[in-house]
């Protein structure tokens, strides 16, 4: 007699996401200033869609520069399969598994993933961010929509969770990211290889976040840190924040910045490397591709390269399979820092898990 099919572990792989088609862009950009889990504007009610509607024309002009619409469910989809056919062997003991994709502003929404979930008989699941590096504004924020997701769709009690909230250092993904970089170098004249200055993009966040006491910078130096090490300190580098939007104060020095000073500094060949981003989309598609591009050829830099996003790389889905299999047979509900609120947390949500599947000490907010 056969056995019984066993359930499925589901792995709810989160991220941002990107408009999919030009008429996606007015509702993204809505949805993105609505929330004041990242952006904190006054009267946001108001100012926030004014700003969307300002910005969607030059967006979209962007966005049709690059082909139309965002590839960020493309990469994350093959990334997905990736993983959880190498998972299937790795962790054999919690096979099988199947990926759920739940972006924040753009479907397939946190809602759309628990009830896929639960289509499919998921009881085991992981909330596993595809950002890196923990921020409350990235991480923390899609993981308290997933909640709310749960709540919405009345699936509170449907699944056991743990989180994989950050993974800034795994070997994989740095020998990944330092894959990307070597190949980067590679596009430069070998006599000059060694002149080039490294320039390592993360995305910004507004100031107010950091000055809680948000781990993001520290947990970007931290993943530089490791390229760097696998590169030998050969490279002169720095780091620099992207994207910043809305009229706040925002993480910096931005990349823009770095790279008009670099010109002005006569600095001649520079490598940007997308290090806090696992695909591409418009922030490096257009942004470090195209409006960094031309900038850097009018401050007077002669080459300037973008090292490539992760994307398909096998290393890197490799990678993502080790990180959920090391987490799964830990047994652990998250890690060991997910739990501290960060001693200016104003969001009671913060560091919820639902169900979790091992006790985890969340702090008090005072």
């Amino acid at each position: 007699m056969s056995q019984p099919q066993r359930a499925p572990t589901g792995i709810v792989m989160m991220n941002l996401g990107g408009p999919k088609t030009l008429d996606d862009v007015n509702p993204f950009l809505k949805a993105l200033f609505a929330d004041r889990e990242i952006i904190q504007l006054p009267a946001q009610n108001l100012l926030g869609p004014f700003i969307a509607d300002r910005r969607t024309k030059s967006v979209q002009r962007n966005y049709e520069d690059i082909g139309g619409g965002s590839p960020i469910l493309h990469w994350t989809e093959e990334q997905g399969q990736g993983m959880i056919e190498r998972l299937d062997k790795l962790s054999p003991n919690t096979a099988p598994h199947k990926f759920y994709v739940a972006f924040r502003y753009i479907e397939p929404t946190s809602d759309d993933a628990l009830r896929a979930m639960q289509a499919d008989g998921v009881k085991r699941a992981v909330a596993f961010t595809q950002y890196p590096q923990f921020s409350c504004a990235t991480t923390g924020s899609s993981l308290n929509e997933l909640w709310r997701a749960a709540h919405r769709t009345g699936l509170t009690e449907s699944f056991d969770w743990s989180v994989i909230d950050r993974w800034p250092t795994h070997d994989g993904f740095v020998d990944s990211m330092t894959h990307t970089v070597q190949e980067g170098l590679e596009k430069f004249d070998a006599k000059h290889r060694d002149d080039v200055l490294l320039v390592f993009s993360a995305h910004s966040l507004p100031l107010s976040i950091i000055d809680r006491g948000d781990a993001y910078p520290a947990e970007i130096g931290a993943s530089v840190h490791e390229v760097m090490k696998r590169l030998d300190y050969q490279y002169e580098y720095i780091i620099s924040y992207q994207s910043e939007v809305g009229p706040v104060r925002w993480l910096g020095p931005s990349t823009e910045s770095v790279i008009e000073n670099l010109g002005r500094k006569n600095r001649k060949r520079v490598l940007v490397i997308p290090i806090a981003f696992t695909s591409d989309h418009i922030e490096t598609l257009h942004e470090l591709d195209i409006e960094y591009g031309e900038l850097a050829h009018e401050v007077g830099i002669e080459t300037y390269h973008r090292a490539p996003a992760l994307n398909g790389l096998p290393e890197f889905q490799d990678a993502l399979a080790d990180i959920v299999a090391r987490h799964l047979a830990s047994g652990e509900a998250c890690s060991r820092n997910y739990g501290f609120r960060c001693p200016g947390c104003v969001n009671p949500q913060c560091r919820n898990i639902l169900q979790p599947v091992s006790p985890y000490d969340r702090s008090p907010m005072s």
